[in-house]
């Protein structure tokens, strides 16, 4: 008759085997090294205290907290396979993680790299880096180098790497990591992009330049250390709401124009299209940012007014708008396919937030994957290139020039 403990055993079996079943159902997993990977390297033992079903469920799990803040997580499953599956690891290749979180996804890199490659795993937290240590040495993994370091400069000691991968989000692509790869490596990170959070693999195609060979939506905690997010959204004063802008920002004449559309009535027309939560980010948010820097994403309380016609977000509320000098206009979630503009120049604004979303549709109504993003480091390109376009390119918060570009197949 089996034991309570061998029951336990055989759960936790089932539980992960469920898991990479459905992975691999979903089109999360495609190679049989990844699906080896998952099988092999047990989730549950990166999450002692948990039970099965939390160790084996399709979510992330919040592992350090800094004032209310997540700021280390055991990532969601299928996200950890997307970027797998984006970095190409392969065996005999040598790997720098920047991130170890509790060195799951490190001992999943070791298992796919084998005995003939190397895994060095970086965090800023010397708690992290003990846990990780730990959990990997009780699943068993070997080959796993674990550091206390600051990921922005990379980890020069075990240079150069195949494969370098970010399981943290960064506003840019630092030229310490581009220089730790060697010729072909490839780079992956959770990248942030006019406020849209992408997983971007690059390859390296040359001294300082990268092309993207995937790009996929995602959300990652933030980098710490040097290489933080500069942080560049604005608190509407009295109201409790934030403005995400794409570009610059919205200037105060702007600010003050999205301070009355939180609190007054404005005029609806209808949308080319109606938007979802989703669509802030991925899809049609990503599209109008990246097409035009006045672009802004709203979040605040939930309540009457503006905030009752806009998308549910984790007990908030959020929206995808565009303001001008004297005035902005916002996509409503109800009713849909709805914009409402405020302000003198309120016909202005809902315009060109309507050819905004107009242009989207007759493209195809494109998402991340469809993206393709080409980036040069200066410092470390023998040709840096002219300047940027503004309609092209965008510099990142660690002076890499990234250009963007849709492959929707409509010419």
């Amino acid at each position: 008759m089996p034991t309570a403990e061998s029951a336990e055993d055989g759960a936790t079996a089932e539980a992960r085997a469920q898991l990479v079943a459905d992975l691999v159902r979903e089109g999360r997993v495609h190679s049989p090294r990844i699906r080896a990977a998952l099988e092999a390297v047990p989730r549950h033992l990166f999450l002692p205290g948990h039970d099965p079903a939390t160790a084996y469920a399709d979510e992330a799990v919040p592992i350090k907290s800094d004032g209310g803040v997540t700021v280390s997580s055991v990532s969601q499953p299928s996200m950890v396979a997307i970027m797998l599956e984006q970095l190409d690891a392969a065996p005999g290749h040598r790997v720098l993680e920047i991130g170890a979180g509790a060195g799951w996804n490190a001992g999943l890199l070791a298992h796919v790299v084998g005995p003939d490659g190397a895994v060095t795993t970086v965090d800023i937290d010397d708690d992290l880096v003990a846990g990780a240590r730990a959990n990997l040495a009780a699943a068993g993994v070997d080959g796993v180098e674990t550091v206390i370091a600051d990921g922005a400069g990379g980890h020069p000691g075990s240079a150069p790497y195949d494969r370098i991968e970010l399981t943290v989000g960064s506003t840019g692509v630092r030229p310490e990591w581009v220089a730790q790869l060697v010729p072909g490596g490839r780079l992956v990170l959770p990248l942030t992009v006019r406020g849209s959070q992408l997983s971007v693999a690059f390859a390296l195609t040359g001294p300082g330049r990268l092309s993207s060979t995937s790009v996929r939506s995602c959300a990652f905690v933030r980098l710490r250390g040097a290489g933080a997010d500069p942080g560049a959204d604005a608190v509407l004063p009295g109201c409790g709401w934030t403005v995400q802008s794409a570009g610059p920002g919205a200037g105060p004449a702007g600010l003050r124009t999205l301070e009355r559309a939180v609190r007054e009535p404005g005029e609806d027309r209808p949308s080319p299209a109606p938007g979802s939560v989703s669509d802030l980010w991925d899809g049609l948010g990503l599209w109008c940012a990246l097409a035009d820097p006045a672009v802004v994403r709203l979040f605040g309380p939930s309540g009457p007014g503006l905030a009752a016609a806009l998308f549910p977000l984790a007990g908030a509320r959020a929206g995808l708008g565009l303001t001008g000098h004297d005035g902005c206009a916002v996509l409503l979630a109800e009713p849909a396919a709805t914009i409402r503009s405020f302000g003198p120049g309120a016909g202005a604004a809902a315009d060109r937030l309507g050819a905004l979303i107009e242009d989207w549709v007759a493209a195809g109504r494109p998402h991340a994957a469809d993206l393709r993003i080409d980036a040069v480091v200066p410092a470390l390109a023998v040709a840096p290139g002219p300047g940027p376009d503004a309609d092209r390119e965008i510099i990142d918060s660690a002076g890499t020039r990234l250009r963007l570009s849709w492959d929707t197949g409509r010419g």
